[in-house]
C-alpha cells in the first residue's frame, strides 16, 4: 500500500515497461534505480526547478569532460560515491599487514597515453617554481600477493599533482606529462624513479563539483596523494593512491578515498644528491582466478 499521496502505480509501470529481452543484471540495476529515484522525488516533493538544477549539473559536468579531465567523476567523488563503489568492489583488500595491497579511486585526471620511462628516471619534468617541492627517490616491488614471487615486467603507473595543486593538463605552463610516468618492473620485480613528495590541493572549483562542495559548506581540500595503477598480466588490476602520513587533511579527506593501509612515511635518503626523501611502497598483486580458469 502506498504510503504517499501520488499515483501508487506510476513507479510498477516505468519498471514494467521494459522488455523481455533485457539483461538479467541490467534489469536489476535500472529498476533499483528507477524504484530510489522515484522514492526521493517524492519523499522531497521535488519541484520542476529543483529536477531542472540537478539536470543542469549533470550536462555541465558533461560538457566539461574531455580526455584529461572527468567532471563527472569529480561530481561522483565529492559525493563519496566512488569511494563506497570502489569498497564494494574490492572488499577484499583489508588492513592485515599481509593482505593484497588496497584500492583508492582513479581520480578525474587520469591520463591514458602516459609514456613509459626507464627505472630510476625522474617525472619532474617542470620543477616547481615556488620553491616547494621535496624531490623523493620512491622505489618498491611488485609481487604475487599468494606466493610473493616478484612479477617481472609488471607495469607501475603513477601521476602527482604539483606543489601548486594542479595537474600538468590542468597548467599551461607545466611541461606535458609532468609528474606522470610508466615503469616496468626489473628482473627482482621492483620499480623506482624520482618524484616529489606530494603536497594537499583543493579539487577544482570551477566546475559542478566544487558548486555543489561550496552549497554543502565542505572544505575542497585533498591529502596529499600519488597515483598509482599496477598491471601484471594474469592477476587483477590495481588501481590505488598512497597518501602523506604527516598529512592534515587525512582524516578529511574531499572525497572519502584515504584507507590506513595506503598511508606512508617518507624518510630521509643519504648519499644521493638528486633527492633529499625517500619512499619504499610495494605492491601485492592478486591472481585473477577468471583467468586461470578460462572464464
Amino acid at each position: 500500500m502506498a504510503t504517499h499521496r501520488f499515483d501508487p502505480n506510476f513507479t510498477d509501470n516505468v519498471v514494467n515497461a521494459m522488455g523481455d529481452n533485457v539483461n538479467p543484471r541490467f534489469r536489476k540495476l535500472m529498476s533499483s534505480l528507477i524504484r530510489h529515484v522515484h522514492d526521493f522525488a517524492r519523499e522531497n516533493e521535488l519541484t520542476v526547478d529543483e529536477w531542472m538544477a540537478g539536470v543542469q549539473l549533470l550536462n555541465w559536468a558533461g560538457q566539461m569532460s574531455d580526455n584529461k579531465r572527468n567532471e563527472g567523476q569529480l561530481v561522483c567523488d565529492v559525493i563519496g560515491l566512488e569511494s563506497l563503489v570502489d569498497e564494494i568492489t574490492f572488499k577484499l583488500a583489508e588492513e592485515a599487514a599481509d593482505a593484497p595491497t588496497a584500492t583508492a579511486i582513479l581520480g578525474p585526471f587520469f591520463r591514458a597515453d602516459t609514456p613509459f620511462r626507464d627505472n630510476g628516471e625522474t617525472i619532474v619534468r617542470t620543477p616547481p617554481k615556488d620553491g616547494k617541492g621535496e624531490i623523493t627517490f620512491m622505489k618498491g616491488q611488485v609481487v604475487d600477493y599468494v606466493t610473493k614471487k616478484p612479477l617481472v615486467g609488471a607495469t607501475v603507473e603513477v601521476w602527482q599533482a604539483s606543489t601548486n595543486g594542479l595537474y600538468e593538463q590542468q597548467d599551461p605552463e607545466q611541461e606535458e606529462f609532468n609528474l606522470r610516468g610508466k615503469f616496468r618492473t626489473d628482473e627482482q620485480g621492483y620499480y623506482s624513479f624520482y618524484c616529489l613528495r606530494p603536497t594537499p590541493y583543493p579539487v577544482p572549483d570551477d566546475g559542478p563539483a566544487g558548486k555543489l562542495l561550496k552549497m554543502m559548506d565542505r572544505h575542497p581540500f585533498r591529502p596529499a596523494h600519488i597515483h598509482i595503477i599496477a598491471l601484471y598480466d594474469g592477476y587483477k588490476p590495481l588501481t590505488t593512491q598512497i597518501f602523506d602520513r604527516n598529512d592534515p587533511y587525512l582524516t578529511n579527506d574531499s572525497v572519502f578515498a584515504v584507507k590506513d593501509s595506503l598511508i606512508v612515511d617518507f624518510v630521509e635518503r643519504k648519499d644521493d644528491p638528486k633527492a633529499g626523501l625517500e619512499l619504499t611502497y610495494d605492491v601485492r598483486l592478486v591472481p585473477d582466478e577468471s583467468k586461470v580458469n578460462g572464464a
